[in-house]
């Protein structure tokens, strides 16, 4: 096979199968005398495994579990496949721990406070006290250090109030609600921008509707991304299967149609535009 069918099949430009040969992400191809390269069909499985790849971990980490996976044995890269499995599943399962959390504090906060009736001012002003936390107290209810939440403070998720005389931070029960959201909202694997989104959601106009559907859009993106790792299966089994037994490559043909593709002197391609499906990873050369 020449670099454009390669190239037409996996659905790469001819530059990209040659990128990701580089990379490792593919078995290097066999080079006739002319110095043309000479590709199989185990090279079309491997592009359409990284594919699916990508979409599920990232194009980084994808191109470094490709090349191990090439040279590692059955058990290793079966386990390897495995674990991404795994981890999209936990992944999931933090995002619905995350909404359940988010829904407990949102109860706690609208349930009707009782046992303030026939307190006096200073009873309640000792209750108020009470209901306030030191940095320290907080961070270790949370199962976080203090820098982290000296970080939500400036990223403006929590504001904790400051009244002692060495301006000390003291959390009251708004900013310890505040920041249970988001440690639970970090711990679902939300990042920061999304963190923020939510926590304006909870106070605007919409509501409880935004609200779930910005925590609705990272079950889907996990969603998304399992589904283009099933889509890869048979790929990534035929990788799986082929790793560390020798790689049967094709012979080279001198005779072999140079064709447009590919100048021998530059590596360039001649028709690299003729791409019939974007690359997966926008932004992210291969």
């Amino acid at each position: 096979m020449r670099t454009a069918d390669v190239a037409r099949e996996s659905g790469y430009s001819a530059q990209q199968v040659r990128d990701l040969e580089r990379l490792g992400v593919i078995p290097p191809a066999v080079r006739a005398a002319n110095g043309y390269r000479s590709y199989a069909p185990v090279h079309v499985q491997a592009l359409r495994a990284y594919r699916g790849l990508a979409a599920a971990v990232g194009p980084v980490e994808a191109r470094s579990t490709l090349a191990e996976l090439r040279t590692g044995t059955v058990e290793t890269a079966a386990a390897a496949i495995g674990a991404v499995h795994v981890r999209l599943a936990r992944e999931r399962d933090e995002a619905l721990r995350a909404q359940r959390a988010l829904r407990a504090i949102q109860d706690e906060r609208n349930a009707p406070e009782s046992g303030g009736e026939g307190k006096t001012e200073g009873e309640e002003g000792a209750g108020e006290e009470r209901d306030t936390m030191t940095i320290t107290e907080l961070a270790s209810a949370l199962g976080v250090r203090s820098s982290t939440l000296r970080f939500w403070e400036q990223e403006g998720l929590v504001a904790p109030e400051r009244v002692t005389s060495l301006r000390a931070r003291r959390y009251g029960l708004p900013a310890i609600r505040a920041a249970r959201i988001v440690a639970a909202l970090r711990g679902g694997g939300h990042g920061i921008p999304e963190v923020r989104a939510v926590m304006d959601s909870l106070t605007g106009l919409d509501g409880p509707e935004e609200t779930q559907r910005l925590l609705r859009r990272r079950l889907d993106g996990i969603a998304e991304r399992t589904v283009a790792l099933l889509r890869a299966g048979s790929d990534l089994a035929a990788v799986v299967t082929s790793a560390g037994a020798p790689e049967e490559l094709p012979e080279p043909d001198p005779n072999q149609d140079q064709g447009p593709d590919t100048d021998p002197e530059q590596g360039q391609d001649q028709d690299s535009d003729r791409n019939p499906e974007p690359d997966p990873t926008p932004g992210d050369a291969p």
